[in-house]
């Protein structure tokens, strides 16, 4: 269908005329949408999403092609947005992929120039987004979370348990006077409420039955994206766009809870994905030969540090004549496990979908992946976890005290208790005597007498690697870092895994090869990762972070990062009062109080490391990060640093929706950043 711009513009002219055909395509999850602008035209096209989504792809642009009466050679630039964009690739067209939030926002925007507030509803999520009217640019965003509730895969459930189609869902709801009481937001347990209800409905031969249950279904989808708008504020001059847009009976709901009235449009908003990214084509295929600067540094060579620690985790799988202790928490003093003589490392893997639901076969599923995981390699009898003789925690939640009870079943395990209060006199006291419960423990597992001079060797050492890592993170600092959060959180796993002796010897070549690099190359986002534990192996957020969105984690708060790195231990005196008083002073996580202290550091790293951002990644469940998530954002956002809220697990299906929420706040701080430089050179 073509359509005259000028024509479809809502209280303001056309601002994007084309001298060359370009192409927007929002591949969604049920239908996919093409816009093709050309001069003044806007061409549209809509087909069903197929299996293969460049199969799709293709297929909506010969539409686009065959309807404006185009050549292929003719399309100067395609942009690809929705669910499947990131499977797009032209050998012939030059493209590029923009998140469909930003792109919903540009093509509201470029229908109605006085957007404010967006409410998006496709077949698999809803977003509430809010757009600055004078670019179309996003300023702040809020998605669901891996659920369907208010989507239109939600509506679309219900409409086949009602024997309707789902283009009459919408209809049929408005005439209801009655509209059902459907309490669930959980599309599994509404499915239940829908078919009582319409069985009730059957039996009392009640004519409005039907109508009241599609009320109340749009009702209980209605609410969850009020919700969303909730989180972000609601600003007149809204804005209805997506497949569910065209819905009558959700439009009216909607409007009756937020009690304003959504802009009309000339042009179907469910092409608002498709036309903003036809608007980025534009924008793209402009500045298109400006000059790109490309990074010219040495590149950090990892694998043999990688392969040292291989080789020793082998070695302590394959060793017999000498005790193999595991531990958990950051909070064990790992000087008492070298002085005792025993090989030890960190229980900090990341399990696979199939090693997080062996451990919840002794847990409730209201545990963090990262607590199932660690029963999971036992249950699964993993090599490297098997091996151990005894395990070490500190009864630091919950959860991880519950996993100590469990793992208890497969090897002896030990639960020492950590004072939350950290900086009274008498919780030193008593993490000194928890220490020296340890120190017996020890001494009875391997049978030899623990050296305090030992002790304040091996303190020394760590002491030393300590310091190293954190002086190799300073290298962050620079305008522009030589080394990526992910190398980072690579050398990281040294510390957990190798002697002190080894990995100190390794991170000094590392850091004199950092040291050698010059501080050039290209400016990258610099963004800090905050909140719960990143375990080893759990690395989805930097693969997108940094390779594919090409930004640069920097800094991270989190005790598998830089965060335990930022204090040393008295290296004379009593070494047990030592090792209290440092691990007590260390940076301290959530669970530890006052939690000012934690938060008060969080926010110096972000301002040290000059984040453009923070991303606070909280594992769900985690009674820690999440119950104070809000105290830490809070104090982020007073130093006027945007943030991005994560709950996140180890599945591996989210990785589209993980992507698109990094993508758009990536491209909201990059919209800062420009304005923010255009400014000063002004």
């Amino acid at each position: 269908m073509k359509h005259i711009a000028k024509n479809i513009v809502n209280g303001g002219p056309w601002k994007y005329r084309t001298d060359a055909p370009v192409v927007g395509l929002d591949l969604g999850s049920r239908a996919s949408k093409g816009v093709l602008l050309n001069g003044d035209e806007i061409i549209t096209a809509i087909i069903p999403t197929g299996l293969y989504m460049q199969e799709t792809a293709d297929e909506l642009l010969n539409k686009l092609l065959e309807i404006s009466e185009l050549d292929r050679s003719e399309v100067a630039f395609i942009v690809g947005t929705g669910y499947g964009r990131i499977s797009l690739k032209y050998d012939d067209i030059p493209y590029q992929v923009v998140t469909e939030i930003s792109c919903h926002a540009m093509g509201a925007h470029a229908v109605n120039p006085k957007t404010r507030t967006i409410i998006d509803i496709g077949g698999q999520d809803s977003k509430a987004i809010k757009v600055d009217p004078s670019t179309g640019k996003v300023v702040e965003f809020v998605m669901n979370d891996k659920c369907a509730a208010g989507t239109g895969r939600f509506l679309e459930k219900a409409a086949t348990l009602l024997g309707i189609e789902l283009r009459e869902l919408g209809e049929i709801s408005i005439q209801s006077k009655n509209p059902a009481q459907i309490s669930s937001q959980c599309v599994v347990f509404a499915e239940s409420e829908v078919i009582s209800l319409r069985a009730r409905g059957e039996r009392q031969k009640n004519n409005e039955a039907r109508a009241d249950i599609a009320a109340g279904i749009h009702v209980s989808a209605a609410r969850r994206v009020h919700n969303l708008l909730g989180r972000i504020g609601i600003e007149p001059d809204l804005v209805f766009t997506g497949g569910v847009s065209n819905n009558p009976g959700m439009w009216k709901i909607l409007e009756e809870l937020i009690g304003a009235k959504f802009m009309p449009s000339k042009l179907d908003l469910i092409f608002a994905g498709a036309l903003g990214a036809a608007v980025h084509a534009w924008k793209h295929y402009a500045n298109s030969h400006e000059a790109k600067t490309k990074r010219q540094t040495a590149k950090l060579d990892l694998r043999q540090f990688s392969e040292l620690i291989d080789e020793e985790q082998q070695s302590l799988i394959d060793s017999k004549d000498i005790k193999k202790v595991g531990y958990i928490c950051n909070y064990t003093p790992v000087e008492l496990l070298s002085a005792a003589g025993v090989r030890h490392a960190r229980l900090l893997k990341a399990g696979s979908a199939k090693t997080v639901s062996a451990g919840e076969l002794y847990t409730q599923s209201v545990f963090c992946d990262y607590t199932k995981s660690c029963i999971g390699f036992f249950q699964e009898k993993d090599p490297f976890y098997k091996s151990f003789d005894k395990v070490y925690n500190f009864h630091i939640c919950a959860s991880m005290k519950r996993a100590s009870e469990v793992i208890e079943q497969f090897v002896p395990t030990k639960l020492l208790n950590l004072p939350k209060l950290r900086n009274s006199t008498d919780a030193r006291n008593f993490f000194r005597d928890e220490i020296l419960n340890f120190k017996q423990d020890l001494q009875q597992l391997t049978g030899q007498e623990i050296e305090d001079d030992e002790v304040r060797h091996q303190i020394a050492l760590y002491n030393r690697a300590r310091q190293l890592l954190k002086k190799i993170s300073e290298f962050r600092k620079r305008t522009h870092p030589n080394l990526t959060g992910k190398e980072y959180l690579d050398l990281v796993r040294g510390y957990y895994y190798l002697p002190p002796e080894k990995l100190t010897k390794s991170l000094e070549q590392v850091y004199q090869h950092l040291k050698s690099v010059s501080n050039q190359g290209k400016k990258h986002l610099r963004l800090m990762i905050s909140g719960s534990v990143m375990a080893d192996g759990d690395r989805r957020l930097l693969d997108i972070i940094e390779g594919e969105l090409d930004a640069r984690v920097v800094i991270e708060d989190h005790c598998a990062g830089a965060r335990p790195f930022y204090h040393t231990i008295a290296e004379s005196g009593d070494p047990y009062m030592a090792l209290a008083n440092g691990y007590l002073d260390q940076a301290p996580c959530a669970r530890m109080k006052p939690l000012d202290d934690g938060i008060d550091f969080s926010a110096k790293l972000a301002q040290d490391y000059a984040v453009d951002g923070v991303i606070y990644v909280y594992l769900k469940f985690c009674a820690c990060y999440g119950v104070s998530k809000k105290d830490f954002i809070g104090r982020f956002q007073k130093l006027g640093l945007p943030v991005l809220e994560i709950s996140s697990d180890y599945s591996e299906s989210d990785h589209g929706q993980l992507r698109t929420r990094i993508e758009a706040f990536i491209e909201v701080l990059n919209e800062k950043a420009n304005a923010n430089e255009q400014l000063t050179n002004a």
